[in-house]
């Protein structure tokens, strides 16, 4: 075997993980090309913190915001992504101006970034996100919405508050990006883009969400390529229900992570012709997140979609309160090590490319 050969057995080892069927989409063929935009774009990736990891510890008075900044820049990434309700008491939405600005400060001190998330896109709810945004400087606000009724009344109320965030994004120079989270299907949203049809109003593609609408992860991706501009990233155990699927969270990259996580970091890192199409790749972190079905293998044409409550984590059977806090920590300090593993591996292969004399004939 060459090395040339060695190197794509080992690219293909990498992207094949847990790809359901790797004959039906295999893994790319290794060029000077190719492993030259790789290279492009893993020195240009932001890897970003988040909340959502730390959640017993910011709701129960071991994390304030401010200390997920800290945290942040201890592992030496590029910023957080905070909920504007984590924390509850001393959450953002509590913080009057000055406390808001306090946090601002501190990530232009650690120049970190701050991107702010709501689970709603209501009208007043999106007004006072981006009345917070606009104290702190933030210019990106993730959204996603919580609507009962038929699948149709929702996709239309959903249309109708995306060209209101428009209007707002231009106001205010900001960017709304819309995730999809467990009861509609990337298709839909999609489909909802595209009809609102605005630079400013994007998508989060989350890497697991897809399986509670009863869809396959590369799939969704390739459904909402075009219009992917930040990235949760965790593990998933995929839980079958009678006529669905649920997902359970554990740690991203172990052996009961169920996600094909390489390929769809590589997939999405690759997106954007001249540049990077995704501006950040966040690690949500989500061990012990029980998240069932939403969207059925036999559902009716125009489905009824319940309402969905703002994601929890209860706290898991054998855990106190103080043993899930010390867990969190850790969790998420395995899922930095884990992803930072895979790019490495993802660089060490470009650049053995680059380097194999072989090459220079190379496409």
């Amino acid at each position: 075997m060459s090395s040339l050969q060695a190197i794509q057995g080992r690219f293909n080892a990498l992207l094949s993980h847990n790809v359901a069927i790797p004959s039906q989409l295999p893994t790319p063929t290794l060029t000077r090309s190719l492993a030259a935009k790789l290279l492009q774009r893993l020195d240009s990736l932001r890897l970003f913190g988040h909340a959502y990891p730390l959640l017993t510890n910011l709701t129960h008075g071991r994390y304030r915001p401010i200390d997920l900044l800290d945290f942040a820049w201890r592992h030496e990434l590029h910023g957080v992504c905070i909920h504007l309700l984590d924390g509850e008491e001393r959450s953002l939405s509590r913080m009057n101006d000055e406390e808001l600005h306090v946090v601002a400060r501190r990530a232009e001190e650690l120049g970190l970034a701050i991107h702010l998330e709501l689970s709603s896109t209501a009208r007043t709810d999106v007004e006072e996100a981006v009345r917070i945004a606009q104290v702190m400087g933030v210019r990106n606000i993730r959204v996603y919405s919580r609507y009962e009724g038929r699948l149709s009344a929702v996709m239309e109320r959903i249309e109708t508050d995306l060209r209101y965030l428009a209007q707002l994004a231009d106001r205010y120079d900001l960017h709304f990006d819309f995730e999809q989270h467990e009861e509609l299907k990337s298709t839909e949203i999609a489909t909802l883009l595209r009809s609102v049809d605005h630079p400013r109003i994007n998508s989060l593609f989350d890497f697991g969400n897809m399986i509670n609408a009863c869809e396959k992860p590369l799939q969704a991706l390739q459904n909402l390529a075009p219009h992917i501009r930040q990235v949760h990233m965790k593990g998933v155990r995929i839980v079958p229900e009678p006529s669905g699927f649920g997902h359970y969270g554990v740690l991203q990259g172990s052996a009961e992570d169920e996600l094909p996580g390489a390929r769809m970091l590589f997939e999405l890192l690759m997106l954007g012709e001249d540049t990077p199409q995704v501006t950040a790749f966040i690690l949500e972190q989500e061990n012990h997140y029980p998240a069932p079905a939403f969207r059925m293998e036999d559902e009716e044409e125009d489905p009824f979609i319940p309402y969905r409550a703002m994601s929890d984590t209860p706290l898991p059977p054998g855990f106190t309160v103080e043993q899930m806090m010390e867990g969190e920590e850790r969790w998420a300090i395995n899922q930095i090590a884990y992803v930072r593993g895979v790019l490495r591996e993802l660089r060490v292969l470009a650049e053995c490319f680059l380097n194999e004399p072989m090459c220079n004939s190379e496409g």
